[in-house]
């Protein structure tokens, strides 16, 4: 997992404006609310590259190679973008209330949604491999 705490491009009177992606062709985004306990993903993809930023409120971003042991525990906060490989298990507990967006490139939106998605039981929250 890569997390980036994406800046602000410029600012005037106006407001702000912020990249989120750049130079990066995506397939798919969908704009997600969780309220505070949820859990989301708790799977990974073979195909697909997927990246995760956070809008407002707060996500516990849990990631481990599909095989591996160690599991990377990032807290993703506004303006926080994440990414996720292929064969990169990830699982997100929202802190708090959150709103995200989910980008991916590859085979993931609409009637295509579960096509690349490969869940794993027991969730990476849980802290078991």
């Amino acid at each position: 997992m890569k997390v980036i705490h994406k800046k602000i491009n410029h600012e005037d009177s106006r407001g702000t404006i912020r990249d989120i992606l750049v130079s990066v062709p995506t397939d798919h985004c969908t704009i997600i609310f969780s309220k505070k306990g949820a859990v989301r993903g708790n799977h990974y993809h073979k195909k697909t590259v997927q990246y995760t930023y956070v809008i407002e409120g707060e996500l516990l971003a849990l990631s481990r190679r599909l095989g591996g042991r160690k599991i990377h525990k990032h807290i993703l906060k506004a303006g926080d973008l994440q990414t996720h490989k292929p064969l990169e298990i990830h699982a997100m507990v929202a802190k708090k209330d959150c709103l995200f967006l989910a980008f991916a490139k590859g085979v993931r939106g609409g009637k295509d949604y579960e096509k690349d998605t490969y869940r794993v039981s027991p969730g990476l929250e849980s802290g078991r491999r």
